[in-house]
C-alpha cells in the first residue's frame, strides 16, 4: 500500500536532513572539537604554580579522534566549572547577582518577528550561568567561565535607540553572551558585577610564558636548556599553522573608535593571521611589502608587538635550513621590528637570550650578524610615529645606513648618513660642524619645506619618520617636499661676517621673508630689493642673463592687491527674490552668468599680466643702475634694507587675537617671537602695536590644540593659530638661550601709558626684568 503523499514527503525530508547532518553537521561538530583541542593545547594556565615546567608541551596536531577530543574538552570544562547539584536556583549560596535578562537569539534584536528570550541569570565567583526559570529544579541551559581574560562592554546608547534595550555583552573563551534589559541601572549593575569578578581572577599565563620563565631561570645550565627546547616544540620552528596566540589576549572585539584606514578583528584572530603572514615570508621573492604590512599592524595594534617578537623568535629557533632564504627573511623582519618597536621587559630578556644563543651556535654567520645588529638597535629604539618606508626596509635588510639629502639655501645640498635612530638635532649639529658654523651665536635647525608650508623639525624627532612622511607627500605635490637647513633663532645678526656661509644663509632667509610678505615696506623698496636679488644672481645687466620668474623676485600679493575687488552682489533678503534668482541661475540665465564670470576672470588675468610686466620693467631699470656692484655688496645691501624694519630677526606667526568685548570678532595679527621680546603687528604695518619683553611675561602655554595663551602681567592674551607647538618651542628656545647668556642690564624704563583691553594694544616699553616665572598649564608645551 503506497504511503500517503504527506507521509512520503515527511520521510524524504527526514532522510534529506539525515544526510545533511551527516555531511555538514557532524563535520562541523568534529571541526569544533578539533579547534577546542587545538586551543586546549595552547590554552592558559593559572599563575599559581611557580615551579619548573615538567610537562611536555607539543605543537597541536589533527590526528586525534573526535571522541578523544570531546573527552579532553569535557575534562577541561569540569576542571574549570564547579558542578552544581539539582538544587533550587534561588538557594544557591554562591550567587552574587541574579535576575531575569533577555539573551539575543539567532536573528538578533533587530529582527522584529523574533522576540528575545528571557532567562534566569546567576553570576557566581566562577561563571555566569543561565537557567530556564528561577524555580526549584530548573535546568541550567548554559555557563560562561569567567577568567582574567574575559571582558564586558558597557551599555551602548546607540543600541538602545535602535532596539529599545540596554545591552550587556560578556566575552568568554568560546562564547559571547549578549544580554538585554529595559532598565539602564540594571544593565550597569550587571556590568559592574561581572567586571568585579573578572578583576578578582588571578592573571593567567600561556605555555610560552611559562617556558620563557623556565629558560630565564636555567640560562646557566646548558643541559637543562637543551632539554627544555627538545621537549617543547612550541619554542621551535614549525611549518604548521598556529591556532592560538603564544601570549594571552583578552577575549572580545577591538575598540574601533580610533580613526584607522584598516579594520581589525579580535587580537587573538589578528595574532593568528600575522603568523600566517610570517610563514608566507619564506617563499616571497619580494618580502618588503609584506614586512611593511606586519609592521603597520603592530603600529595600529600595540599589544601585538610582543606576540610578533615571540613568533619571530620561535621561527628562528632551530629552523630546517639555518641561514637559508626563508630563515634570513625572518631575521630581516626581526631587524625591522627592533628598529621600530621596543618589547616589554620579559620578552626583551627572552629576545636577548635568543640572540646570544644564536651567536654562540652560529658564529660568523649571517644570522649572528643580524643578531649583533638587533642587539645594538634595541639599545637605541624609543618608538616610532611611522612604520619604516620601503626604502628604509631595504636598507635595514642589508644592515646599512640611509642617505639623507638636506638643502641649504645659498649653499650646495648636503648628504648625511643616518640610521633609524638619528634625530633631527644630531643632523643639525653635524651640519653646523661641517659648514663651519660652530662659532656662530645664532641657532640652526632642520625644516620641512613645501610649497604650502614650512615648519621646523623637532629636535628629538626621528629623521626616519620625517623622511617617511615626506615620501608620502612627494607623490601629491609638485615640487616635492624637502628638508632644509636654516636659521632657527636670531640671537646676533650684526656680527655675521659678510663673506661667510652664514651670511649667505641669512640673505636667503631674508629673501624668503620678503616674498612671503613678512617685511612690510614700500613698493619702491620692494622693487629695489628685487633688483639687488638679480644683481646677486646674474651680476651686471645683460639681455642674455637668465631671468627668474617674477614671483621669485617680487611678493605676489602686492600685484594681486592692485586688482579691483570683485563687486559683491546685493543680498536678496526676500524669499521670493531668492527663489527667482535660483530659478534663473538654473536655466539659460545660468549659462550667461557663467560666461560673464569666465570673461571677468580672463580680464583679471590680463590685468595681472600687465601689472607684472610693468613691475618687471621697473625692476630691470633699477637693476641697470647697479652696474659694477659685486655679489657680496648686493647681498649686503639687500640685508641692510631688510634690517631697517624693526621686526627683522623675529619669526612671524599668523594668529587671530580673541577680542574681549562681547560681540567683537577676532583680529588677524602677526605674532613676532624675537630673542629679546614678543611683539604684535598688524599685517602690513611696520611698527608693532605692542611689544613685551620676557620680563613682563609671567607664563605661556597651550590652552588647547589651536589656542595659545600668553600671560602678560595682569592679563591673558589668547591667540587662535595652527602653530601652537612651534610658538611654544621657539619661546622655550629663546628662554634657554637667554639663561645661558649673561643678561644685559636694561635701562631705566619710562612710565608706560595705560593699556586697554585687546584687540587695541598701544605700544609700551618694557619695565625692569623680574625673575622669570614660567607656569604653563597642564599639558602645555611650555614646560
Amino acid at each position: 500500500m503506497p504511503f500517503p503523499g504527506g507521509l512520503w514527503w515527511l520521510l524524504c525530508c527526514r532522510q534529506g536532513f539525515t544526510l545533511l547532518r551527516r555531511d555538514y553537521g557532524e563535520a562541523d561538530r568534529e571541526a569544533d572539537g578539533e579547534a577546542e583541542e587545538e586551543e586546549a593545547s595552547f590554552e592558559l594556565r593559572a599563575q599559581g604554580d611557580q615551579g619548573s615546567l615538567e610537562v611536555s608541551l607539543s605543537q597541536p596536531t589533527r590526528s586525534s579522534s573526535g571522541s578523544e577530543r570531546s573527552l579532553l574538552v569535557a575534562e577541561e570544562m569540569r576542571s574549570l566549572i564547579i558542578e552544581k547539584g539539582p538544587g533550587p536556583v534561588e538557594d544557591d549560596p554562591d550567587a552574587l547577582v541574579k535576575g531575569w535578562l533577555q539573551r539575543e537569539v539567532r536573528g538578533g534584536m533587530k529582527t522584529p518577528w523574533i522576540r528575545p528570550r528571557k532567562y534566569w541569570f546567576v553570576l557566581t565567583p566562577d561563571s555566569l550561568d543561565y537557567y530556564s526559570s528561577n524555580e526549584k529544579g530548573a535546568r541550567r541551559l548554559g555557563s560562561l567561565v569567567l577568567t582574567s581574560l574575559c571582558s564586558v562592554l558597557w551599555p551602548d546608547k546607540q543600541t538602545y535607540k535602535e532596539t529599545g534595550y540596554w545591552s550587556v555583552t560578556v566575552f568568554g573563551r568560546k562564547h559571547c553572551y549578549r544580554l538585554y534589559t529595559e532598565h539602564l541601572n540594571e544593565a550597569v549593575h550587571w556590568v559592574c558585577a561581572v567586571r568585579k569578578v573578572i578583576d578578582s581572577k588571578a592573571p593567567v599565563q600561556t605555555p610560552t610564558q611559562l617556558l620563557m620563565r623556565d629558560v630565564e631561570e636555567h640560562c646557566g645550565s646548558p643541559e637543562v636548556l637543551e632539554q627544555i627546547y627538545r621537549c617543547n616544540p612550541i619554542l621551535r620552528y614549525t611549518s604548521s599553522p598556529l591556532y592560538a596566540p603564544l601570549l594571552p589576549f583578552p577575549y572580545g572585539s577591538l575598540d574601533q573608535s580610533a580613526p584607522s584606514p584598516r579594520s581589525y578583528t579580535t587580537l587573538r584572530d589578528e595574532a593568528v593571521k600575522l603568523f600566517n603572514s610570517l610563514q608566507q615570508l619564506e617563499s616571497e621573492r619580494d618580502p618588503v611589502p609584506l614586512m611593511q604590512g606586519v609592521l603597520q599592524t603592530c603600529l595600529d595594534l600595540p599589544p601585538l608587538v610582543d606576540e610578533i617578537y615571540c613568533q619571530l623568535v620561535k621561527q628562528t629557533t632551530e629552523p630546517p635550513a639555518p641561514g637559508g632564504q626563508g630563515d634570513l627573511h625572518y631575521w630581516q623582519l626581526l631587524t625591522c621590528m627592533s628598529c621600530t618597536f621596543l618589547p616589554s621587559l620579559p620578552v626583551l630578556r627572552f629576545l636577548h637570550f635568543h640572540l646570544d644563543r644564536t651567536e654562540s651556535r652560529f658564529p660568523g654567520s649571517e644570522m649572528a650578524k643580524y643578531a649583533c645588529f638587533i642587539r645594538e638597535a634595541l639599545g637605541k629604539t624609543k618608538g616610532r610615529e611611522c612604520v619604516p618606508s620601503l626604502e628604509e626596509i631595504l636598507v635595514l635588510m642589508q644592515r646599512q645606513e640611509m642617505i639623507c639629502t638636506v638643502h641649504c639655501p645659498g649653499a650646495p645640498a648636503c648628504s648625511v648618513a643616518i640610521s633609524s635612530h638619528t634625530t633631527a638635532e644630531e643632523v643639525a649639529q653635524e651640519l653646523v660642524s661641517r659648514l663651519g658654523l660652530s662659532q656662530s651665536p645664532n641657532l640652526f635647525a632642520l625644516y620641512e619645506q613645501s610649497r604650502r608650508r614650512e615648519q621646523p623639525v623637532g629636535s628629538t624627532t626621528l629623521l626616519a619618520d620625517v623622511l617617511t612622511s615626506l615620501a608620502g607627500e612627494e607623490r601629491e605635490q609638485d615640487p616635492p617636499c624637502r628638508l632644509c637647513f636654516k636659521h632657527y633663532g636670531f640671537l646676533d645678526t650684526d656680527s655675521v661676517p659678510r663673506d661667510s656661509l652664514e651670511f649667505a644663509l641669512l640673505f636667503e632667509q631674508a629673501h624668503e621673508m620678503v616674498l612671503r610678505g613678512y617685511v612690510p615696506t614700500s613698493e619702491e623698496t620692494l622693487q629695489t630689493l628685487a633688483a639687488l636679488r638679480l644683481q646677486s644672481l646674474n651680476s651686471d645687466f645683460s639681455t642674455h642673463a637668465p631671468f627668474p620668474r617674477l614671483e621669485e623676485l617680487f611678493p605676489p600679493h602686492v600685484l594681486h592687491a592692485r586688482l579691483p575687488a570683485p563687486r559683491r552682489r546685493p543680498s536678496t533678503k526676500c524669499r521670493g527674490a531668492r527663489l527667482r534668482a535660483g530659478l534663473l541661475a538654473g536655466g539659460l540665465w545660468g549659462q550667461a552668468l557663467a560666461k560673464q564670470r569666465a570673461e571677468r576672470d580672463q580680464r583679471l588675468r590680463g590685468r595681472l599680466r600687465e601689472e607684472g610686466a610693468s613691475t618687471m620693467a621697473a625692476i630691470v631699470e633699477k637693476w641697470k643702475l647697479l652696474q659694477g656692484m659685486g655679489r657680496p655688496e648686493a647681498m649686503a645691501a639687500y640685508v641692510a634694507l631688510v634690517r631697517e624694519w624693526p621686526g627683522f630677526g623675529s619669526t612671524l606667526f599668523d594668529v587671530d587675537l580673541r577680542a574681549s568685548p562681547v560681540g567683537a570678532g577676532p583680529q588677524r595679527l602677526w605674532l613676532g617671537i624675537g630673542a629679546k621680546a614678543v611683539s604684535l603687528y598688524k599685517p602690513g604695518e611696520p611698527e608693532p602695536l605692542d611689544s613685551f619683553c620676557y620680563g613682563r611675561i609671567s607664563s605661556f602655554g597651550a590652552s588647547d590644540s589651536s589656542t595659545f595663551r600668553l600671560s602678560v602681567e595682569d592679563r591673558d592674551l589668547l591667540f587662535e593659530t595652527s602653530q601652537v607647538d612651534e610658538i611654544a618651542q621657539l619661546l622655550n628656545t629663546y628662554l634657554a638661550s637667554a639663561g645661558a647668556r649673561q643678561p644685559l642690564r636694561p635701562p631705566e624704563p619710562a612710565p608706560s601709558p595705560p593699556t586697554s583691553d585687546p584687540p587695541t594694544l598701544p605700544q609700551g616699553l618694557c619695565p625692569p626684568a623680574v625673575p622669570w616665572q614660567h607656569r604653563p598649564p597642564v599639558g602645555s608645551l611650555g614646560s
